[in-house]
């Protein structure tokens, strides 16, 4: 824990979201800045960011916790794909145990971040409980909100559904008291929500369609790690939890290189996988993507429970666009009518960048489209600021685990040579444009024009590999052309 107690309008720094990843940077300051005081804000009135949200039926991970939880705090249920709760029960136990709960600061928005230039220390605007507006000052700022919108998810069809006689409902706001027991259910969607949504209403429904309008990628993952839990049995937990880690590290990035070497080989293998479980006479249209694998987020379902669902007839897939919405269910393009108790839109996510916090630099308004990524961590242009975002291919904690000790390394790196602060500059003459993310999912094609750029070489360049960010961020040298120290 930090050794020196922080005022309450002052620290040195400021972590905003606490989420898997603000969690998981508390950590890595504390433990390797300990003389360096923090606070988290965190907008919602609980710990857990995502976990915390979502309460739909059967809400799990979608990656391994291995790789998904903290390298720091091992994972010790048997089951490697997680529920919801468990996950949140995971990081509360996680921020408890080494005292970063007393650092949170609950139901505090930030709405804006000025840069002081003269005295080298952000002013952060906050709202308290929608009611008190204030603002605390720190030296460095630290965003790991994520970056999609918490209070509202992305809904095509807004509006359209108003002539539906029933309950239309968006997973991120689910109702506690929705009854679907033995009623008929479309789930409008294709990604990962509405692949877990699915075998999970099947359970009680009469009948669940999942309506697409264009096939995924599906691979079957066992909930359980069988070499992980054996690991367990053998060693200590601390070595168990790393092997194990390094393992599903390895396999991820093993499978996410074969598939964009040999993209017609696992598109067959990922296919033929769904058809053995689905039967020989399945119309696998429905399990056949336009696109190649990683194109788009692979996604993974535990014990083959989709399929399962679908082959015991409690489920079915359509592949087809929506002409209307009817006041008993949908009419398709094709002709077809699915008739409906309960229209599901796991239609996606809204981008959200900084928490949707304004950022200054000296009152001056920045343009995040116009900015540069430096090493996936921090902004051209922004002093002493940082971010903690995930990988597209792969779990998202590992990334950010990295950021929060490179920010560590950052700190005491600028305290031993006594810098004050440190700006990535972007060098247009040396370097070129490209977009953030080769990455064709829709949430990602809807936020390009406020989306910021990635350069074409090192350090402005993101890999979406573990092994490089992990030299990158653990081990070279800080210090580059790129990086301005004053």
């Amino acid at each position: 824990m930090s050794k020196r107690a922080h005022s309450e309008d002052f620290t040195d720094v400021l972590i905003i979201g606490a989420g898997l990843s603000g969690i998981g940077a508390a950590y890595h300051l504390q433990e390797k800045c300990p003389d360096k005081t923090y606070a988290i804000l965190e907008a919602r009135e609980q710990m857990g960011g995502t976990w915390d949200l979502f309460k739909y039926p059967g809400i799990r991970s979608d990656s391994d916790m291995y790789t998904l939880g903290f390298s720091f705090n091992p994972w010790k249920d048997p089951k490697a794909i997680a529920d919801g709760p468990s996950i949140l029960k995971y990081i509360k136990d996680t921020a408890s145990k080494f005292g970063i709960d007393k650092h949170i600061r609950y139901s505090h928005t930030v709405i804006g971040a000025n840069w002081i230039e003269e005295d080298a220390l952000w002013e952060v605007t906050i709202n308290i409980k929608e009611q008190k507006e204030t603002v605390l000052k720190c030296r460095f700022l630290f965003v790991c909100s994520g970056y999609y919108d918490y209070d509202q998810g992305y809904d095509p069809l807004k509006g359209t559904a108003s002539v539906f006689n029933g309950p239309v409902v968006h997973p991120q706001h689910w109702p506690e008291d929705l009854d679907y027991t033995n009623k008929k259910v479309v789930v409008i969607g294709s990604g990962a929500t509405a692949v877990t949504l699915v075998p999970e209403l099947a359970k009680k429904a009469e009948k669940v369609t999942m309506l697409q309008r264009s096939p995924t990628y599906i691979l079957n993952l066992p909930r359980e790690d069988k070499i992980a839990n054996r690991l367990k049995r053998i060693l200590p937990a601390g070595w168990a939890h790393s092997l194990s880690r390094w393992k599903n590290i390895l396999f991820s990035l093993g499978l996410y290189k074969v598939s964009r070497k040999w993209p017609g080989k696992i598109r067959n293998f990922i296919q033929n996988q769904a058809q053995h479980q689905l039967g020989a006479d399945y119309d696998m249209r429905h399990f056949t993507p336009t696109y190649d694998p990683w194109d788009q987020r692979l996604c993974l379902v535990p014990d083959n429970d989709l399929f399962l669902s679908i082959r015991e007839g409690k489920a079915q897939m359509v592949t087809d666009t929506i002409k209307e919405f009817l006041p008993n269910g949908i009419a398709l393009n094709s002709g077809k009518v699915l008739d409906a108790d309960i229209i599901i839109t796991a239609t996606g996510l809204k981008i959200k960048l900084l928490g949707g916090m304004d950022v200054k630099i000296g009152n001056k308004k920045t343009d995040t489209s116009s900015l540069h990524v430096y090493r996936g961590v921090m902004f051209s242009d922004i002093p002493n600021m940082a971010i903690a975002v995930g990988y597209t291919n792969a779990s998202w904690t590992l990334k950010c685990d990295l950021n929060g000790q490179y920010v560590a390394r950052l700190l005491n790196f600028m305290d031993k040579q006594g810098y004050r602060t440190c700006t990535p500059r972007f060098d247009p003459e040396r370097y070129t444009s490209e977009p953030l993310l080769d990455f064709d999912a829709g949430y990602i094609k809807r936020a390009l024009d406020v989306l910021p750029k990635q350069g074409s070489e090192h350090p402005w360049k993101i890999y979406q590999n573990y092994l490089k960010d992990m030299w990158t961020l653990k081990y070279s040298k800080l210090t580059d052309n790129s990086l301005e120290f004053k």
